[in-house]
């Protein structure tokens, strides 16, 4: 596979940030790839492991002379780190972020760009409720979909770029405006992880032992980060607050169903609802 770009800086060496640098070195698409961390430890590991080349704990020296900068840090922080690299990027630099809400850091960062310097959002779709470069893998993007979302003022050539890399580590490349990928993946991401918090809310004390792999299955992801989920839920607010309404409405459709003892709207609901989940 042919090189993409001569250096690569990923600010973020964790799950995600480990696991594209491990793709990207497989598939020999970057001719170096350097790490930024916020503890030397994780560097260390992220090195040890062949995600990086090199490590540093400063982004800004990180990214000097960097072709490609993937902003790969919570979404709390790319806003912040990518404000504050601006300085230090290089003329043609592509920057781009693996952030799970677009709108708010798209809006943010595409217009602090220095001339010459090109900002694309993107969000791979992939990932598990941990976290940490020892979780990384080299195939966590394979079979996966990862939206780039270009707006009016992207330059063609570096979203190209961004789509051809998350292509060449195996995933399946989606364009959708910010806005579009917020309000859809309020319902398939940020609205599941929510009810599942609060699905394990309802447990009370002597019910632990009782659960099996169904309320396990349907609860794992409440395990994940807390700051990470309140900045993902909080950047994403409207979309999150329309999806939940709709959520509301269906669970009192199910409500009204239950206290009436009406068999047949219960099955109605459980139907539809089965054959939507079976068709996925």
């Amino acid at each position: 596979m042919p090189l993409l770009f001569d250096r690569v800086t990923i600010v973020g060496v964790g799950l995600i940030g480990g696991s594209l640098g491990l793709a990207m070195r497989e598939k020999g698409l970057a001719g170096r790839i350097v790490g930024v961390g916020h503890r030397q430890a994780s560097i260390d590991l992220a090195l040890k492991m062949g995600a990086i080349d090199e490590g540093s704990l400063d982004p800004s020296a990180a990214v000097m002379g960097a072709d490609l900068v993937v902003l790969a840090t919570g979404i709390g922080l790319i806003m912040e780190v990518g404000r504050r690299i601006v300085p230090a990027l290089k003329r043609d630099a592509v920057v781009t972020d693996v952030g799970s809400t677009k709108t708010d850091v798209v809006r943010a960062l595409e217009p602090a760009m220095p001339a010459g310097v090109h900002f694309v959002g993107a969000h791979p779709i992939a990932g598990s409720e941990k976290r940490g470069v020892d979780a990384a893998t080299a195939g966590l993007f394979r079979g996966a979909t990862t939206v780039v979302t270009p707006t009016k003022r992207t330059d063609p050539d570096a979203a190209r770029k961004v789509a051809e890399l998350w292509s060449a580590v195996g995933a399946h490349v989606v364009t959708l405006s910010p806005e579009e990928h917020d309000a859809i993946l309020a319902r398939t991401s940020h609205l599941p992880h929510v009810a599942a918090a609060a699905l394990v809310a309802t447990l009370r004390p002597p019910d632990a032992g009782f659960a099996g792999t169904g309320f396990r299955d349907a609860t794992r992801i409440a395990s994940g980060d807390v700051n990470i989920w309140c900045d993902i839920i909080l950047t994403n607010r409207e979309a999150i607050l329309s999806a939940l309404w709709a959520f509301s409405d269906e669970l009192a459709a199910f409500r009204r169903a239950v206290e009436s003892n009406d068999r047949v709207k219960l099955a109605e609901l459980l139907s539809a609802a089965k054959q939507r989940r079976d068709s996925l």
